[in-house]
């Protein structure tokens, strides 16, 4: 019998804790309730979240990977900054690998991956409704989730699984200063439906510049820039 497990192993109950640890961190650092700067206790967090210490330090360390906390000269850990610099920074990166990512779509895509783009464009259009008719913490969670899947499916056909893990590292670490907007107002949703339809036009055209210069406005926008 060939041992399944050589090169693996399966799911356990502790990568299940870790998981929900991880998404329960990962959602207030997105909405502040954990403070950029702010030092993790072990302590305080199990007290807060639950878990035991190997899980809550496996979930820092998840988190960790994906740049939304970092680790301290002292062996702890903290949440990363969230300055105007750091801000440029998520900035400059995203629009590097996105364009990239799209531009290799635009090369590669087939009609399958048009398909996908339009449909994930009508579910953000959907998710914008909804965030504004109803805006609480839910509905703000599921409008990032869609705004983040349609970055995904833009790259998708680029044919660079690094160039995916790289746009969705980015993506989440840019999702306080997205959520910051949201909260405040700041979001121009007519002007998203507008780079949405320009966006759509593009991609079905294979208009290469038209495409990235909507992502590129895109990408501005959303971070506030």
């Amino acid at each position: 019998m060939v041992n399944t497990l050589l090169f693996g192993r399966r799911k356990s109950d502790d990568d299940t804790v870790v998981e929900m640890l991880a998404s329960a961190i990962r959602r207030d650092i997105s909405f502040g309730v954990l403070r950029p700067d702010q030092k993790l206790k072990l302590a305080d967090l199990r007290q807060a979240y639950g878990g035991s210490n190997h899980s809550m330090r496996e979930t820092l360390r998840i988190l960790s990977s994906e740049g939304v906390v970092e680790a301290t000269n002292q062996r702890g850990f903290r949440v990363t900054s969230a300055t105007e610099d750091d801000l440029r920074d998520i900035l400059l990166v995203r629009l590097e690998v996105e364009k990239l990512g799209l531009k290799r779509s635009l090369e590669r895509g087939d009609v399958a991956w048009e398909s996908r783009v339009i449909a994930v464009l009508h579910s953000v259009s959907r998710a914008d409704a909804t965030v504004l008719k109803n805006p609480d913490d839910v509905t703000a969670l599921e409008w990032d989730e869609a705004c983040r899947d349609l970055i995904m499916t833009l790259i998708s056909a680029s044919g660079s699984p690094r160039i995916s893990d790289m746009a969705a590292q980015f993506y989440g670490q840019s999702r306080r200063f997205r959520l910051a907007l949201l909260r405040e107002g700041r979001i121009d949703f007519a002007a998203r439906a507008a780079r949405r339809t320009a966006l759509q036009n593009a991609i079905i055209a294979r208009d290469e510049p038209r495409a990235l210069g909507v992502l590129e406005d895109e990408i501005g926008a959303d971070l506030g820039a």
